[in-house]
């Protein structure tokens, strides 16, 4: 917008104290004939302006004029910064609009403050995945979904749940949660709020009614609420298990409030003995897939479809990875019966 460019064009003259017109369009990424029309309007509006010709020329403010619009702080713009990388906004549509926004940002901070922000902003760098986990492809409708948050519109989703054929539901979106790299649409129902995993979502279809949410309504509030009674969850397992005590810090750690661990036994300080939990999964390849990830440090209890779906992934593993056996051609001494022997893989 023109009016943001016109502010842009002070805190830039502000924070460098003199800057060509070419230079001006460069950082705003606009042509220079629109940069000088600008010039031309804050003249106009009265804003202490003069410009100055030939070589080391350029435009500037008046002496001793400022203007303070951001009204940052050196830790204001770190955090800033720190917040907004686009990393942590993937598959929304908006990483370009972000950074260009954050460079513009940048360029217009006093030198001291801009000086915090860049050395804060190249310290961090946020992966939203888990050692050994894939980041999920950004999903086809992710955009679509922003859209109709931000428009404030309800949408026919065409959604499909694991094993089951696409249905159309009319939704009233309240907003996107990024939760270990996946994206999911928290929105009302006709049952109440409920969360769709943003991959499943075949197609999003924007209608001309508004969406109705609760006037106190707190988007992360909201999510946890939600998570903690996943009752949408209509195939969710309870599965107990066990833990050598040296890994639940990590298993604990790992699983957390997203799928309600409970201790079942009050585990005495130092003790060396594994401990009992109880944990909540949306399905029993769901509870597998998350377990095995902690190897022997997790042994499962109950229920038997799980161990099952475990040992099953076990035979697989077995099956495409075990040596073939092989025969021994040497002979023993004293003439002994020939032994069993396994190949020994290339390295």
């Amino acid at each position: 917008m023109r009016a943001d460019r016109l502010v842009a064009i002070v805190l830039l003259l502000q924070a460098h104290g003199q800057l060509t017109a070419p230079a001006l369009a460069s950082r705003l990424e606009v042509s220079e004939r629109t940069i000088r029309r600008d010039l031309d309007a804050l003249l106009l509006s009265g804003l202490p302006l003069y410009s100055q010709r030939g070589r080391g020329g350029g435009w500037a403010l008046t002496d001793g004029y400022q203007v303070n619009l951001s009204g940052l702080t050196a830790d204001e713009a770190q955090a800033l910064f720190l917040a907004t990388g686009p990393e942590l906004l993937a598959g929304l549509g908006i990483e370009q609009g972000v950074s260009s926004a954050l460079r513009k940002l940048l360029a217009a901070l006093p030198k001291e403050t801009r000086s915090h922000a860049t050395k804060a902003h190249r310290a961090v760098h946020v992966d939203p995945t888990r050692w050994g986990q894939l980041a999920e492809e950004t999903p086809r409708m992710l955009a679509s979904l922003r859209a109709a948050v931000v428009a404030g519109l309800q949408v026919d989703l065409t959604y499909a749940k694991p094993g089951r054929e696409a249905s159309v539901r009319r939704v009233h979106p309240y907003g996107l949660v990024s939760k270990s790299g996946v994206w999911y649409l928290l929105a009302g129902t006709e049952a109440g709020p409920r969360t769709f995993r943003a991959s499943r979502v075949a197609d999003v279809a924007a209608t001309a009614e508004p969406v109705e949410r609760p006037d106190d309504f707190d988007l992360a509030r909201a999510w946890e609420e939600v998570n903690h009674e996943l009752p949408h969850w209509p195939d969710q397992i309870s599965v107990e298990f066990s833990v050598e005590a040296d890994a639940v810090p990590e298993v604990t750690g790992v699983l957390g409030p997203w799928n309600n661990v409970q201790a079942l036994d009050p585990g005495e300080n130092g003790s060396a003995g594994p401990r009992r939990f109880r944990a909540r999964f949306p399905s029993v390849g769901d509870a597998a897939f998350e377990l095995i990830y902690f190897g022997e440090a997790v042994r499962v209890l109950a229920p038997a479809s799980v161990r099952h779906e475990l040992a099953r992934i076990g035979r697989n593993l077995v099956s495409a990875y075990a040596l073939p056996p092989v025969r021994d051609r040497s002979v023993g001494i004293g003439g002994g019966a020939q032994q069993p022997a396994y190949a020994v893989p290339d390295v």
